[in-house]
């Protein structure tokens, strides 16, 4: 249990390394594109319109994702020893009771979302619960748990709402450039091209990097919600034995889509997941999330 809170420990460390990478990123961006306009009323709009769009989808994340995978609601009534399942790792966690969905689905996987632990929601398809044995279900729900507790959907809807400032800044400045006359670029001030070129450089990387950023951050968050999980049912080997399984299964969710395929357990497309091997480094860079075999040696310390 030592290596495992020494793992959560790094993963939280190296979470908020990526988020002060991403600031200066935004930061950087803002200050050349200032420089180069003169004037920042631009930047604003841009990052109210960001802001605003994510703040939408993060206050309605709940509602909008169930209605696209067509969960339905699961109560003490209808499966007693799930809902008993689940209730007793939210105990075990402090948190409050999330609401509790399934989709009718034969591919095994399961996602967590809401705005924060008071109005969270944890859903889990019909082909996990029948593939999994209870200390495998009691790993899968705990990681789900663990990405509520540790307000990983915040931390999502910070890193989309700067992919979104970065990408709208680095588009508007493109178009600007290109209908931009010759007459107003022979009139920049000394030193002023130089600038322009490193705002085109920019404006080219900045979304890609971004991107792989915002990606990465998601890799980190799933490696947290594992360690964490594994702590909180003291059993890292049941969700050892439910990444092996899930990942094994070849069955994409029916209903995925890129908009929330990083909110679930494992890629819902199956595009890469694997009976554990080794994964090129270049392939890692652009998963939502880790490979299995990098999940399973942090959780079995190695």
């Amino acid at each position: 249990m030592a290596t495992l809170y020494t793992e959560t420990s790094k993963n939280i460390w190296r979470t908020w390394l990526l988020m002060t990478a991403f600031f200066g990123i935004v930061i950087g961006i803002g200050f050349i594109f200032t420089q180069i306009y003169q004037n920042p009323s631009i930047l604003y709009v841009a990052v109210i319109f960001s802001v605003l769009m994510s703040i939408t989808s993060y206050w309605f994340s709940d509602k909008i994702v169930l209605a696209l995978h067509r969960a339905k609601p699961v109560n003490m009534q209808s499966n007693p020893e799930l809902y008993r399942i689940l209730e007793n790792l939210t105990i075990a966690a402090g948190l409050p009771m999330p609401k509790f969905y399934i989709i009718n689905d034969p591919a095994p996987n399961a996602f967590s979302t809401g705005r924060n632990p008071k109005h969270a929601v944890v859903c889990i398809t019909t082909g996990i619960m029948e593939r999994l044995d209870r200390s495998e279900m009691e790993g899968v729900l705990a990681h789900e748990l663990m990405h509520i507790g540790n307000r990983d959907m915040l931390v999502s809807t910070v890193a989309v709402v700067l992919v979104g400032f970065i990408s709208i800044v680095s588009d508007i400045f493109l178009r600007s450039m290109w209908f931009a006359s010759a007459s107003r670029r022979s009139d920049e001030r000394e030193g002023g091209g130089a600038l322009v070129l490193i705002g085109i450089i920019l404006s080219v990387l900045a979304p890609i990097i971004a991107m792989l950023l915002q990606l990465a951050i998601s890799r980190r968050r799933e490696f947290l919600a594992d360690s964490s999980g594994a702590l909180l049912t003291r059993y890292p080997e049941g969700l050892i034995s439910a990444l092996k399984k899930i990942s094994a299964d070849p069955r994409p969710l029916s209903t995925a889509t890129n908009a929330t395929a990083h909110l679930f357990f494992e890629n819902p497309f199956k595009a890469d997941s694997h009976v554990p091997r080794k994964t090129a480094w270049i392939v890692k860079l652009f998963m939502t999330h880790p490979p299995v075999e990098d999940r399973i040696k942090a959780l079995e310390g190695r």
